[in-house]
Formats: structure tokens, C-alpha cells, sequence
């Protein structure tokens, strides 16, 4: 997920157990499985944000693996390329079937 992402989930999940947590009565059942669910997901969500975008820092697969080529000054990548295998491996792909057809 994007940083923007967690943000907004980290929002949304702190809104329904502030919700929940501020009731008249104290949570119940399935009341208070709503609000472990929340704080679990602001957690989560708060922890992404703490370890920022990955080492690929890609959008799409932040924790990914890093494409060797990268920064490899003998074969550079093409201009516009991250560090990102997988995304730049989709477009190896991708000019290599333009280049067939």
C-alpha cells in the first residue's frame, strides 16, 4: 500500500475504535471484536508508516525485491526505471513483446 493508503487506514480504523471506545456501555461481543479488528488494522497501518515505503520504494511492491541492475553502471537502466524487480521486469516484458509484434 501507498503511504497515502495507510494514512487513510490509519484515520478510518482510529475513528471506528474511538467510536466504539466512547460509548455509555463498554464494548460486548461482537462490539468489542470491531474494535480489536480497528485498533489492530491502526497498528498495522501505523507500522508501515513507520518503516516508509520499502527498499524498492515502489508504490505497488514496496517490500519487493530490488532489481540487481540497478545502479549498475556498465548496463543502466533505462531513464525512468526504480528500483523495483518485479515492475521493472513487467516492463522488460512489455518492450519485448512491442518489439516482436
Amino acid at each position: 500500500m501507498s503511504q497515502q493508503s495507510e494514512w487513510h487506514t490509519l484515520q478510518t480504523a482510529l475513528r471506528t475504535a474511538s467510536d466504539i471506545a466512547f460509548l455509555e456501555e463498554r464494548p460486548q461481543g461482537e462490539q468489542a471484536e470491531v474494535l480489536v479488528d480497528a485498533l489492530r488494522r491502526a497498528v498495522s497501518a501505523a507500522l508501515a508508516l513507520r518503516d516508509g515505503p520499502g527498499d524498492t520504494g515502489c508504490s505497488v511492491h514496496p517490500y519487493g525485491p530490488v532489481d540487481p541492475l540497478h545502479g549498475d553502471k556498465e548496463d543502466p537502466l533505462p531513464p525512468g526505471w526504480g528500483r523495483c524487480l518485479l515492475c521493472n521486469d513487467r516492463r522488460r516484458r512489455a518492450g519485448a513483446r512491442r518489439r516482436s509484434a
